[in-house]
């Protein structure tokens, strides 16, 4: 027989943000246990609404199955004695597995016999392993926030205030923070009331009566149908965003979509400002019209049914109304301060308390930017108008809308720079500096918004490894992953002919120019290498097989042209599955066998008395001068493997014809450096041992 079992943990309303990942815990936790129990069971499903996380466990089975499994213990050296009988140890053991000694038996385990006891364990009743497994499982999970109640010692994301734990039709008895487990749970807090279940399976359609959507999915799927209907009726074009999506999901439990108005004059603001103020503040969708240009109507969910929907809807009205109205105050005076005051007053707001103000933050960018565009070779206009972008990109943080709306920066300083005469082009930097945003954001589309951008991301990386503020594990508060992911991108997109040591002494050299490094210069470009380092193998592995990943990468500083180690994984990656490949590493592999045992001696042509050892080292500076005269070039890759082929005859004649490790130490170490130097010349563009080829 099988029973579903269902626990379900009801709250006072949880932040929306919490909901998902923690009832996403709670059916890993119920998982984990499940499978350390040995408990056959169905499917196991998840609900969550802002008042409940639940999980429902189909089809659980009443009894652990008995177990039989072979115990291993000590070698038969350590377990019989020379009279045949156990010994201490052998009967220690028996005694620890809690088996009898004449059930001990000897087993061969790769040429050595261990004895051994078999041990069966009898399967538990699910029901009385039920109450302590489910409070164990609700009082261990943990939340970014947590919060005590009344004398309990008990942290949780929000006050417990009802436990609905079944087994089939019978209660799971425990007792968590004051609050009994029961068959009780309750519907809608305004339109539902209190509702005792007959049995776990009547989850979900119980809560249905009492105007409760359990099921994540359902709620979703009921959102979106309402606000297709709704834009279809209109002719609309609702903006629906996931992340607003996802938190509007879990701020209701029975959804109804409803829509109001605002006065069109509003629109005279920027289209983004009034986008933000309904999404951030009210959790609104804005509506849009065919060509993309924002309506006055707004649309939005209520938790509740369709009863009064005129009256909620102009209570909504008013509060955007405010809301709306402070938004076009700050607009206008937002235009009254000069770029320049603007400036003055960024000299004053901390950007860290090691690395300084915002005002020295944008002198550092426009050090970074000029080191950049020099790198680059922009011409003289384009110089002119990243420098003014540079000096003027963080000016809008201290506007009373960026204040209110942190996610406009850069957004309100195109606009404002804009309105203030700025260079169209300048204007649009200021914006596009802040790019990419986050991993699906787009990179700056501009060469001079490409070049603040990257002028401004390393020197917050920068900065920031220079005093010690390293991401560790998960923890990664100034987003130094992102944003050094976004100037991977950006070099790879404008294709910019920049080294990244380059990029790294010149964001350090503006930092030192202000205060001196916390950190040796060395210790943080070594740390800088290996974090870049981790971004660019995560930009191959989209594209490339992890040993193809690991050859371009395993030679120190060899991300350091970023673009060129992409086009040689691309390069790599055609090539892999070829004869012609697997023939050319395995030549390869021998030199390199033998070349780690070169001490580093130079290499003397009057050394050589083979003529393999002549046409190798001919072939190897034919390939040495290909590699300096292709190796900037953009799409050569193809044709330095092609000459890397042509050391496969050569390498293999100096095999067959040339005896390396002979007895005159002087031509030995002679061959030795000109393999050496083959090996060399093989990895500045991959190390080929680390492919593995069948």
């Amino acid at each position: 027989m099988a029973r579903d079992l269902l626990l379900e943990i009801g709250m006072e309303e949880i932040p929306s943000r919490f909901v998902l990942g923690a009832v996403e815990q709670l059916a890993e936790r119920m998982r984990g246990w499940l499978e350390s129990s040995g408990l056959s069971h169905g499917a196991l499903e998840s609900y969550a609404t802002p008042r409940r996380i639940a999980v429902l466990v189909k089809d659980l089975e009443e009894r652990q199955q008995d177990r039989t499994e072979e115990v291993k213990g000590p070698s038969q050296k350590i377990a019989v004695d020379d009279a045949g009988n156990w010994t201490k140890a052998a009967l220690g053991f028996a005694r620890s597995q809690g088996v009898d000694p004449a059930e001990l038996f000897l087993k061969d385990i790769g040429g050595v016999m261990y004895v051994h006891a078999r041990k069966t364990t009898v399967g538990r009743e699910t029901a009385e392993a039920l109450p302590e497994a489910l409070a164990q499982i609700v009082t261990s999970m943990s939340f970014p926030k947590n919060m005590r109640w009344g004398h309990h010692e008990l942290r949780y994301v929000r006050p417990i205030r009802w436990i609905c734990a079944m087994y089939g039709q019978d209660i799971v008895p425990m007792e968590i923070a004051g609050v009994r487990s029961g068959n009780r749970t309750f519907g809608h807090r305004f339109l539902g009331k209190e509702v005792a279940l007959e049995s776990a399976s009547a989850y979900v359609s119980a809560l249905r009566r009492q105007f409760v959507f359990a099921d994540m999915e359902q709620r979703k799927r009921l959102i979106l149908d309402q606000l297709n209907e709704l834009a279809s009726s209109r002719n609309w074009r609702i903006g629906i965003e996931e992340d607003l999506l996802e938190e509007v999901l879990f701020l209701v439990e029975y959804p109804t979509v409803l829509y109001g108005q605002f006065s069109p004059e509003f629109l005279e603001i920027p289209q983004e400002v009034l986008i933000t103020s309904m999404r951030e503040h009210q959790r609104y969708f804005p509506v849009f019209d065919e060509a993309g240009k924002l309506l006055p109507f707004f649309v939005t969910v209520r938790n509740g049914d369709t009863r009064s929907l005129d009256v909620v809807a102009r209570g909504n009205e008013k509060v955007l109304r405010a809301r709306l109205s402070d938004a076009r105050f700050f607009y206008q005076e937002d235009q009254k301060l000069k770029i320049g005051d603007a400036l003055e007053k960024l000299e004053k707001v901390v950007f860290h308390e090691e690395l300084g103000t915002v005002g020295d933050k944008v002198r550092r960018i426009r050090a970074n930017a000029d080191r950049l565009a020099d790198m680059i070779g922009v011409d003289g206009d384009t110089l002119a108008k990243t420098r003014r972008a540079a000096d003027i990109c963080k000016f809008d943080l201290v506007t009373q809308m960026v204040y209110e709306f942190p996610e406009l920066q850069g957004i309100m300083g195109e606009d404002y720079a804009r309105l203030a005469g700025e260079d169209p082009e300048v204007a649009r930097a200021v914006f596009e500096h802040y790019q990419p945003r986050s991993a699906s954001d787009s990179v700056p589309a501009s060469v001079i918004g490409a070049i603040v951008s990257i002028a401004d991301k390393i020197d917050t990386i920068a900065g920031c490894f220079s005093i010690g503020l390293v991401p560790t594990g998960s923890q990664d508060p100034y987003a130094l992953r992102r944003q050094a992911g976004g100037i991977v991108h950006m070099l790879l997109h404008h294709r910019f002919p920049v080294r990244l040591e380059e990029l790294f002494n010149a964001a350090l050299d503006a930092l030192g120019a202000q205060r001196e490094l916390k950190r040796s210069r060395e210790d943080i470009v070594r740390d800088l290498y290996e974090f870049f380092g981790l971004r660019v193998k995560h930009v191959l592995g989209e594209f490339a097989r992890y040993d193809v990943v690991d050859a371009c990468l395993a030679r120190p500083k060899s991300i350091d042209r970023i673009p060129a180690v992409v086009r040689r994984a691309k390069a790599l990656m055609e090539r892999i599955g070829t004869e012609s490949l697997k023939a050319d590493v395995e030549a390869f592999n021998r030199v390199a066998n033998l070349a780690a045992k070169a001490d580093g001696e130079e290499i003397d042509p009057g050394l050589f008395q083979e003529g393999a050892e002549k046409e190798l080292y001919k072939a190897a500076m034919t390939v040495g001068e290909t590699i300096v005269r292709w190796s900037n070039e953009e799409g050569r890759e193809a044709e330095i493997l092609d000459a890397y082929s042509g050391l496969r005859d050569p390498i293999n004649r100096f095999f067959e014809e040339v005896m390396v490790m002979v007895e005159d130490s002087r031509v030995r170490a002679n061959r030795l450096a000109l393999l050496r130097k083959v090996d060399l010349l093989l990895k500045l563009f991959a190390d080929f041992q680390k492919l593995v080829l069948q």
